[in-house]
């Protein structure tokens, strides 16, 4: 393929913008709309054009028309691209000239609802206003890197939130949105009965987003006021973190490594919803993975697609739980299996079965530390000498906020603080770090998170302690120092300056 005479250049993709949502000024729209330029893989920015591997001659004439149209007097530069290049270019482009004001006057209406299939936010800027804000949400949702948005209607209209780093943040609150219709779409997206105002409802959207592959599980219910919709947000695209991001420790990254590499037995991932357990277990299953070994899944939902690993999604609707898929991969000749939760009685028994017979089983459970699991596993009804015999590891873990590295004010800690520091084995640092606030972490004073992990190996004398039925206080006298406790080792990370004693007591509070 020929192209224009113009210069040619490389160069490396945007890079992102943290700046405040609310606060993005008004850009001037690209020439090209983002569904011909990812079609044809030209993106025109200025007077610089970036060609994806598969540019199209049509693509370059109209490049070069809304080019000349512009009359910069400047020369075209060309930029070939790898297709993973062009689409981060792509997606930064539009996304930072593609929002919408928040306080545009908006006019309501459905019509266009009813497009299928996967649908991109960047596509959408002529649709009607109602689908607008609804995407503008989604987009801001995504763009924010939540995990969770709330749409809330009350008797002053719709308020919506988003969940970033653990936390609610406000985002809208008005009165003046038609508030049915705006759930109406959502439950259209997501594939809902929108005549069924009664019921809770369950279902997904499957999104793109400049490239990236959004998967959004809805969910509905009825409340006072309307219904409530909840969507969990999950890039399927986002690369798997190793082990060393997490926050792990030299001596837990090596623990974790020999676990991976064991023939047979149960490896836990303990604490609430949102801690990271999955996250974690990921990791574990790319240790565990080699052509040599045959892994199956069993999960609910699918967060991340896994190459060379067989994936299945639970669905108790069809009588698809964990307990039936768990028993359906032990017919797939598997060496290991990842259960997404044991959440009952007839989970643990089959995952028990399993680890008894050979196989090396991964899975999460609800439980406030390492060595509750034990006592979480005896009140599924699982013995406590199959516990004994197949338990191998528990890792127990939190997710601390970090400090905001522009605002992070460092300051002396008080008698109360360096008593903590005391009581847990540490010697008190001199100086701590506190959460401020600034317009980089829009006044929250934390950026990002880290994990925190308590974890621990079963070997000969807590296996005897669990045959013995011993109490959960006795397990951890035998199992853990106070310095491999939760609590131990958040005040570690505030002594290492990522976050704050606020933060740490917020977060493991309970069992400091």
């Amino acid at each position: 393929m020929m192209l224009p005479k113009a210069e040619t250049s490389h160069r490396s993709p945007p890079a992102s913008s943290s700046a405040d949502l609310d606060a993005v000024p008004a850009a001037q729209s690209p020439p090209l709309s983002f569904a011909f330029a990812r079609d044809h893989q030209v993106v025109l920015d200025g007077d610089q054009l970036t060609l994806g591997p598969a540019a199209t001659m049509v693509g370059l004439r109209e490049a070069q028309r809304c080019a000349a149209a512009q009359d910069r007097g400047q020369t075209l530069t060309v930029v070939r691209e790898s297709q993973a290049v062009f689409e981060t270019v792509l997606a930064q482009i539009y996304q930072e000239n593609g929002r919408a004001a928040e306080g545009d006057d908006l006019l309501f209406d459905l019509e266009g609802a009813g497009k299928t299939g996967p649908r991109d936010l960047l596509e959408d800027a002529e649709d009607a206003p109602v689908i607008q804000l609804v995407n503008q949400l989604l987009r801001r949702a995504v763009q924010a890197g939540a995990s969770d948005l709330h749409v809330e209607p009350h008797d002053g209209g719709l308020r919506v939130r988003m969940r970033i780093d653990g936390f609610l943040r406000e985002v809208m609150d008005r009165s003046d949105v038609p508030v049915r219709r705006v759930v109406s779409r959502l439950k259209v997206m997501a594939g809902l009965d929108i005549a069924e105002t009664r019921l809770p409802q369950d279902g997904r959207i499957p999104l793109s987003f400049g490239g990236r592959v959004i998967d959004t599980r809805v969910s509905s219910l009825p409340g006072h006021y309307g219904e409530r919709v909840v969507l969990r947000i999950l890039d399927r695209t986002a690369g798997l973190m190793p082990l060393a991001a997490l926050g792990l420790s030299e001596d837990q990254e090596a623990l974790l490594n020999r676990l991976s590499a064991l023939p047979n037995g149960i490896i836990l991932a303990t604490g609430p919803t949102g801690s990271g357990k999955t996250t974690t277990l990921y990791s574990l299953l790319q240790l565990a993975n080699r052509s040599e070994r045959n892994i199956v899944t069993v999960e609910d939902p699918i967060e991340y697609d896994l190459p060379g690993i067989g994936q299945s999604q639970v669905n108790p609707e069809i009588g698809m739980t964990f307990a039936a898929g768990l028993r359906a991969t032990l017919r797939q000749d598997p060496d290991v299996i990842l259960v997404g939760e044991i959440r009952d009685s007839e989970t643990a028994s089959v995952a028990g079965q399993a680890a008894m017979t050979g196989h090396l089983v991964f899975s999460s459970l609800h439980a406030n530390g390492s060595v509750g699991a034990v006592v979480r596993l005896r009140d599924l009804g699982v013995e406590d000498y199959l516990i004994a015999a197949t338990l191998r590891g528990v890792i127990a873990q939190r997710l601390l906020r970090r400090l905001c590295p522009e605002c992070r004010r460092s300051q002396a800690p008080t008698d109360e603080e360096a008593a903590q520091f005391v009581r847990h084995g540490l010697s008190v640092p001199e100086q701590i770090n506190v959460a401020v606030g600034c317009a980089s972490c829009d006044g929250a004073g934390y950026a990002g998170r880290v994990g925190i992990f308590e974890m621990v190996d079963v070997g000969d004398a807590l296996r005897a302690a669990i045959d013995a039925g011993a109490s959960e206080a006795a397990l951890k006298e035998v199992a853990l120092r106070e310095t491999e406790t939760l609590a131990g080792q958040g005040l570690m990370q505030v002594a290492r300056g990522e976050t704050s004693l606020h933060e740490v007591q917020r977060v493991v509070g309970d069992i400091m």
